[in-house]
């Protein structure tokens, strides 16, 4: 029964005049999402979304031009419908994808590179959102033959719907369908491979992974090679182009060995099998980084693994350690990932930190105390000493500002401040941390606090106050050191530490000072926390000739020498006996030199006499490459033509004299990169003719490319003629192209390197992002210098586009490659006045890459000498 009654008319009245105010009152809809991957919005979705799974199909064409069409099935437990769900979606075209949620159409917005569902069309529980999409081209690196993925760090959203954030991992399932004569190879195991369209195309489908954040989402496709072996039971898959045969065959075995030693190894340190299933390598050419780590096919850059005959030692050390820190990633990064990209640096640092534990057995015969001091300190201390450092741990509001994060800070500064937290801790303890932390967090997402936690249950150390230091502040110490030695009494010593910027600030740490104490050297070890150490009453009798603060490249920051022992190691420096005391001297006197504490004639007259005796490969490799720096960059050309002959000889010497071929490879090496007198050019011309030949050293395609272009950068009348024949010489195709993409760059018409810098003002002329650095590197040779600094303005007012379009690395290569050849102050005040005239919104990251890369710059035009260095 429905009981009727009268309504007062002055209610009535009252209520209809609310209706207005009623209306205006009613919940706004909520804001856009902004662009990129917003920390907010992350953080919402990851308290939402749960058990997250994709079923990705894509529709690969042959031609690279044609789109990739794909569908994608996400199915998910939602906790909250009340509000929109947003996906990231980044692709031209996205307005265009059709979506069905939970079996029904559902009209979308695109907004800000976003998709979003209505909460209408969502329901508390379990959700499938389905969508027919166009894929985006910007992460998949299309060429006629190849198709691969490049998603970190957060550029799946360029190419597919998806939640493209660390922290909401999946299980994904992914069909591929390509051209029949192409393989394919992705994270899961393959499953199936069916034929169809009369036999031109197939559809590969391959197996559910385990859970895996988008970044590490991967597939390639192409004309690809597989080659495979069994080793310790698992069976490895290699996928390739080389076309060298012999060339491939002469490294398989060892390549398949370093990846079977560092997975039994890092199954002993972490106690945990390797979680992936199937384990695949594959070879890309050009990749634009060393290696990548993705679960279950790690990409590597060809070139990389593949080396030449004519290897130098860090080469093969370098091969090895990308394999150990990719595999090592497996756990540290896939297994255990970040929660969110400020914390990048957890994985990268125990990447690099396991690749140099896992090195050592392969490399018996080196002083790996001296590898890891020179493979680490150096480029770490280049940011640090710069306007530009940044702490280690950075915050980040955004996703699409992580791929700033990446930089010498994390990759090599992060390895001696973790050696230091081991010593801290005791290897023991350390290791009963890491292993908690893993299985704690296995396929899951962790913090470094999570770390911390895990290590402060095995340590009654206070991490926390050593973690603000060493991991949130950035810059390093000054270490000086002062010493008196006075006839009359003993000798004293006091070490005192500063903030190198002048910031307030004091670095904990345990140091090794190496003393010189005549003919026997004393090692002193202490702990300094405080402003100040004195050491006198640990001298004994010792009256140093010497002191190196930094001993046993233990130490890390500015260390300042004494006047007595700077005086002594420039005297003679090649007469230490321990190769890692020698490395540490000459690291003090390449900052003494970048601090103008001592003159580039001093430098080069202590590099020219030390170089002449040095037999040590790992020094010799290192110190030839501080002495090309200051050969190009610090003497002015009237000086190096007064070297130039001595130089020339000195390594000619040493190539003809050393037995080793590591050591005649970085002889050969730098003998190309300063040659200037036409009989040395002369030489280097008949050995890539292949008139000569390098006794004990043969030459490989890679060597005999990198003489062509070292030839035409000299302006030979047949340099074009020179380039014409090594690019008929390259059987590779991949290698063919990039030669002839690189050519215009180092060619003698200036117009020709102007046409082809003027096709990198647009995107699509910068596709190829390891061709386009190797072209600025040669289109910026030192001997090209004065031609090509009018485009450096230019090439600054790019960047901030550069850093938006591009890559992880490629805007810090980018600045990189165009400054690395100057040294001049007008270059240094194109720099200043793009620095000052910086809107207040640029980006602080990008803004700190410019500053990294101008440092070296500004030091090298305010040393360059004229009268007083020749």
């Amino acid at each position: 029964m429905i009981r009727l009654f009268r309504v007062p008319a002055a209610l009535l009245f009252a209520t209809c005049a609310m209706l207005p105010a009623l209306a205006t009152a009613a919940p706004a809809p909520p804001p856009d999402p902004l662009p990129g991957v917003p920390l907010e919005l992350a953080r919402q979705r990851a308290a939402a979304v749960r058990d997250l799974r994709y079923e990705l199909v894509l529709q690969i064409p042959a031609r690279p031009q044609t789109p990739i069409r794909g569908r994608a099935t996400l199915r998910f437990e939602l906790a909250d419908p009340a509000q929109p769900l947003v996906l990231d979606f980044d692709a031209p075209g996205a307005d265009e994808a059709r979506v069905v949620v939970n079996g029904t159409p559902v009209r979308v917005r695109a907004v800000n590179g976003h998709l979003v569902i209505p909460a209408a069309a969502l329901r508390r529980g379990a959700n499938r959102v389905q969508i027919a999409f166009r894929a985006g081209d910007a992460p998949l690196n299309r060429a006629p033959d190849l198709l691969y993925t490049l998603f970190v760090p957060a550029r799946a959203r360029l190419a597919i719907p998806c939640f493209d954030q660390p922290d909401l991992k999946a299980r994904w399932s992914l069909t591929l369908e390509h051209p029949a004569a192409w393989q394919s190879v992705a994270n899961g195991a393959e499953l199936a491979r069916a034929v169809r369209g009369a036999r031109v195309r197939v559809r590969v489908r391959f197996a559910e992974t385990a859970p895996l954040p988008t970044y590490l989402l991967a597939f390639a496709a192409g004309a690809l090679q597989i080659e495979q072996a069994q080793r310790d039971g698992r069976m490895l898959r290699l996928f390739h182009r080389e076309n060298d045969r012999a060339k491939l065959e002469h490294q398989l075995g060892e390549l398949f060995d370093q990846h079977a030693q560092a997975l039994a190894e890092l199954e002993r340190y972490t106690g945990i099998p390797y979680p992936f299933g199937k384990f695949d390598i594959v070879l890309l050419p050009s990749f634009l980084f060393g290696g990548m780590e993705h679960a279950g096919a790690i990409f590597y850059r060809a070139e990389s693994l593949l080396l030449e005959p004519s290897a130098t030692q860090d080469q093969l050390l370098a091969r090895a350690n990308v394999i150990a820190h990719e595999t090592a990633h497996m756990w540290f990064g896939d297994l255990v990932t970040m929660r969110w990209f400020d914390d990048v640096w957890t994985k990268e640092v125990f990447a690099n930190f396991m690749a140099d534990k896992l090195i050592q057995p392969r490399f018996p015969q080196l002083r790996h105390d001296l590898r890891f001091f020179g493979s680490h300190h150096g480029d770490a201390y280049a940011v640090d000493r710069s306007a530009g450092s940044n702490p280690i741990r950075q915050p980040l509001a955004n996703l699409d500002g992580a791929g700033s994060l990446y930089g010498p800070i994390i990759y090599e500064k992060s390895p001696v401040v973790m050696r230091q937290l081991e010593a801290l801790l005791g290897e023991a303890a350390f290791r009963a941390g890491v292993r908690e932390y893993l299985r704690r967090h296995a396929f899951g997402n962790a913090t470094w606090d999570d770390l911390i936690a895990a290590l402060a249950g095995h340590s009654p150390q206070d991490l926390r106050h050593w973690s603000r230091m060493w991991i949130d502040e950035p810059g390093r110490p000054q270490i000086r050191s002062t010493l008196q030695r006075d006839a009359a009494g003993p000798a004293r010593l006091v070490l005192t530490q500063a903030d190198s910027h002048g910031r307030d600030r004091t670095w904990p740490q345990q140091l090794h000072v190496a003393l010189g104490c005549g003919a026997t050297r004393r090692l002193l070890v202490a702990d300094l926390h405080g402003a100040s150490l004195d050491l006198s009453e640990r001298l004994g009798d010792c009256v140093p000739d010497w002191v190196l603060a930094g001993g046993d490249g233990w130490a890390y920051g500015e260390m300042v020498l004494d006047e007595h022992s700077r005086a002594w190691l420039l005297a003679r420096l090649e007469t230490i006996e321990d190769p890692l005391d020698r490395g540490v001297a000459w690291s003090a006197l390449w900052e003494d030199l970048l601090a103008a504490r001592i003159t580039p004639a001093a430098w080069w007259a202590m590099a020219r006499r030390v170089l002449a005796h040095e037999t040590q490969p790992q020094l010799v490799e290192a110190w030839l490459s501080d002495l090309q720096t200051v050969w190009w960059r610090f003497l002015v050309d009237t000086q190096r033509t007064a070297r130039a002959a001595d130089l020339e000889g000195l390594l000619q010497e040493r190539l003809a004299a050393d037995g080793s071929p590591i050591l005649k490879a970085a002889w050969f090496n730098a003998l190309r990169s300063v040659a200037t007198t036409p009989a040395a050019l002369a030489r280097l011309r008949a050995l890539w003719a292949r008139e000569a030949t390098i006794e004990g050293l043969p030459l490989g395609e890679t060597d005999e490319t990198a003489l062509a272009q070292a030839l035409a950068l000299r302006d030979l009348p047949d340099a074009e003629a020179i380039l014409d024949a090594q690019q008929a010489r390259l059987a590779n195709p991949d290698r063919r192209a990039r030669f002839a993409f690189v050519r215009a760059a180092v060619s003698p018409d200036a117009a020709r390197r102007a046409r082809w810098w003027q096709a990198l003002r647009e995107p699509a002329g910068r596709r190829h992002e390891t061709w386009v650095l190797e072209g600025l590197r040669l289109m910026h040779h030192p001997l090209r210098a004065q031609a090509s600094r009018a485009t450096v303005p230019e090439a600054l007012a790019l960047l901030r586009e550069v850093h938006t379009t591009g890559a992880l690395f490629f805007d810090a290569g980018w600045v990189q490659a165009v400054l690395g050849g100057h040294g001049t102050p007008e270059t240094a005040q194109m720099v200043e006045q793009f620095l000052a005239g910086l809107p207040p919104d640029y980006p602080p990251r990008v803004r700190a890459v410019v500053l990294q890369a101008a440092d070296l710059l500004q030091r090298a035009q305010r040393a360059r000498c004229s009268t007083a260095c020749s």
